[in-house]
């Protein structure tokens, strides 16, 4: 983690708990770094489709989240404007981990990889975020 902004794992996690969606099917904030996050989530059966692989929405949700994570956990305002996913392999095992790295951090727009892999590295779904900084009067990083 970056320790210039001060924020412990745990407050980060707390920041986030408002993500409901993601944090009520499973995901959970592993690590944060300078405009990065890692993102995890044990597949359950809710998170699987008819044919019993994981659904399309359980990789970009988790992605999503990451991508969420890296761009405000710093300074909240950071909002997605277009993502865009590709299935890459079926999950493997019984975790997901997204890992969500800044490519690109401009004045009004930002560009956010995520590589949404199972827990034996398994490459299964690779997500490109656009975010825009939009001004907010909310600073995460002065508490």
């Amino acid at each position: 983690m970056h320790m210039e902004n001060k924020k412990t794992l745990e407050e980060v996690r707390r920041i986030f708990e408002g993500d409901r969606f993601a944090t009520e099917n499973g995901a959970v904030i592993e690590a944060v770094g300078d405009h990065s996050a890692t993102c995890s989530l044990v597949i359950t059966d809710s998170h699987r489709n008819a044919m019993g692989a994981v659904m399309g929405g359980t990789y970009f949700m988790l992605a999503d989240f990451a991508f969420a994570v890296a761009a405000n956990w710093e300074k909240m305002g950071c909002v997605s404007l277009r993502s865009d996913i590709s299935f890459l392999g079926a999950a493997k095992g019984e975790k997901l981990i997204a890992k969500a790295a800044c490519v690109k951090d401009g004045r009004t727009t930002a560009c956010y990889r995520v590589d949404v892999a199972d827990e034996y590295g398994n490459l299964t779904a690779t997500v490109t975020a656009t975010g825009y900084h939009i001004i907010t009067g909310t600073d995460v990083t002065k508490s």
